[in-house]
Formats: C-alpha cells, structure tokens, sequence
C-alpha cells in the first residue's frame, strides 16, 4: 500500500483526498519508482482546486514531475536503486503523476539524475528548471554568444524566466530581466541581472520593427509581449519562446523574420528527445549553484498541497514548491 493524492470528479466539480492504493491501481509502464520529492505549481495549483480544465480522465494524481529512485524495472536501462528524474510526458495531466509515494512510468520517460543532483535538488529545479536550460540550449544552437550583446528575459520573476536569468548570467551573458513585480527586483539582481525592466514598458503599442536592443531573448509569457520583444531584437538575432501566460495570439507581422532575419525558436520540455533532455539535465547539473536551491523553494508535505493549492491559484505563492513523500 501507498499514499496518494486523488482528484475525482463528482456533479462536475473536483475533490481532492489523500487515500491509500495498491500498487495494482497505478498505470501501465515497465518502471516502479519510489517518490521521494514532487513539486506543485501552478498548472497543478488549477488542476486541484478544479479552477482549470487540466484534467480530463478520472481519478487522478497530479503532479507534473517527480524525482525518485527505481524500485523495480522490467527495461535494461534502469535498475533496482537508480535515482531518476521525471518531467513532462503527460504526467499529473493524462497519467498519473508524482503527488504519490509510488509511480509506474515508461522507461523511455524517465531520465537518471546526473552526478551533482539528488532528488530533492533535482524537483527544486524541476520543469521550470529544464524548459529555461533548453532555451538557453536553443540560443547557444543558434549562434547568440555572450559578445553578440544583451540578452532579454520577459516573465524573470518566474520559475523559467528566473532559472534563466541565472543560467545565462553563469554563462557570461549580461541579462536584462523583465517583471511586473517591482519587489522583485533584489532577487532578479542576486540572480545576476544586469538591469531590471518594469513589464509595462513591453504593454504598450507593438511597432512591426522597434529600434534593435537584443541580441536574443527567453520569452515566458508569449502573446503581445513577444511581438514586441521580436520587434527589438537584432539582426540575426533569436528569441526562444516557451510560455503561453500572455495567450495564443502572436500580433506581429513577417519584417522581423524577414528584414532583419530574426529566428523563433519554440521550445517545448513535454515531449523532449531524450538525449536532448539528458544533456539538459547535465548541463543544469554543473550550472546551479548550491545557493540557488535553498534560496527559491519551500518544503510542504502531502497533507498540506490542497490548502498550497488554493494559495497558488491566488497568487500567494512565490518561487517553488516541493512535496516531501519519502
């Protein structure tokens, strides 16, 4: 038997209670894992509460990753006693997730944790962690070098948008933070922003070409923002977007893509290549300081996610959320 957070659905709203399952309750995969750490953030925040349609089958556990270590595997590639690292692929949303003692998965989603990381480190990094490493991945592929000139990032008080900013800053870039929370501004510094942007100056009124700032950028919040941020950006230069905060819309025109030669570069840490996401997680390993993990995340337990849920749906909740299950 293990402990479990369920989502049921009863007269179109959603319930959330702690139960006790049988392993003969959990999904179909070739990998047994014992959780030790999830995480909670927004998106789960919705699908708890019910404020957000995330979830269409149920019951459900949510939790969009995990980190834990394999306590059985019919795969070749995973033993008895690895340490793995989960993300993505569905997880919390159309398959169980990590808010649960135990998870079933296929191999083919589950990464090993680099030498550096444990689970605890590797849930304080989490998605947020691993979109932000592969859109600095995506600007690096694409030729943006710390001497080609500032690099934006929009949404940086953010779990991407901060991980970001610390990533590019270790790698020798001088980073420009956009946030719409000005109290932030400290902590966008201690991250290693050169300068702190109020969000209203990406708000107004989107030119089809603005005068050249950017050598490149990380956009979380998509929509009218990025219009504005591809207006600004260099020739050649190359924006790497992974949030839709903003919405779908992109009102902007072909003149940067084709006058100035400016490359969109959509990531996506979901359905990730393996090799890709493996190097990913490496490279984080070796980047993060040991100080940027205590510094962004709180620790809760399994009893407590329903009432953090709620705080987080609100906006209450700053930096990361980690969900002890070990």
């Amino acid at each position: 038997m293990f402990k479990a957070l369920v989502l049921e659905q009863q007269d179109k709203q959603t319930l959330s209670s702690i139960q006790q399952l049988d392993e003969s309750a959990l999904p179909e995969g070739n990998v047994l894992v014992a959780v030790d750490y999830s995480s909670l953030n927004y998106k789960d925040g919705l699908a708890i509460t019910g404020k957000g349609k995330i979830i269409r089958d149920f019951p459900m556990v949510p939790g969009i990753d995990f980190a834990g270590t394999v306590i059985e595997s019919s795969s070749s590639d995973f033993s008895e006693g690895d340490k793995v690292v989960l993300t993505g692929w569905g997880v919390g949303e159309n398959h169980w997730g990590g808010m649960a003692e135990k998870a079933r998965v296929k191999a083919s989603q589950l990464v090993k944790l680099p030498e550096g990381l444990d689970e605890r480190k590797a849930m304080m990094i989490g998605t947020a962690g691993l979109t932000a490493m592969l859109c600095v991945m995506d600007l690096e592929a694409a030729g943006i070098t710390p001497e080609k000139g500032e690099v934006l990032v929009t949404g940086a008080s953010g779990g991407v948008g901060s991980v970001a900013v610390n990533l590019l800053a270790k790698l020798g870039y001088d980073v420009a933070a956009v946030s719409g929370r000005p109290e932030n501004t400290p902590m966008l510094e201690a991250l290693g922003a050169k300068r702190v942007i109020a969000r209203s100056e990406f708000t107004d009124k989107v030119r089809p070409l603005d005068r050249q700032y950017w050598a490149g950028a990380v956009d979380t919040v998509g929509s009218s923002v990025l219009a504005k941020v591809l207006s600004q950006v260099n020739y050649e230069g190359a924006v790497a977007a992974c949030g839709l905060a903003g919405g779908f819309d992109l009102p902007t025109t072909v003149m940067p893509f084709i006058l100035r030669g400016v490359k969109l570069l959509g990531v996506d840490s979901v359905m990730c290549p393996l090799a890709r996401r493996t190097e990913a997680w490496k490279r984080l390993a070796e980047l993060l300081p040991e100080s940027y993990y205590e510094a962004a995340c709180s620790e809760i337990a399994l009893e407590q996610v329903a009432e953090q849920a709620e705080a987080i749906t609100r906006g209450q909740v700053t930096g990361r959320t980690l969900i002890r299950l070990k």
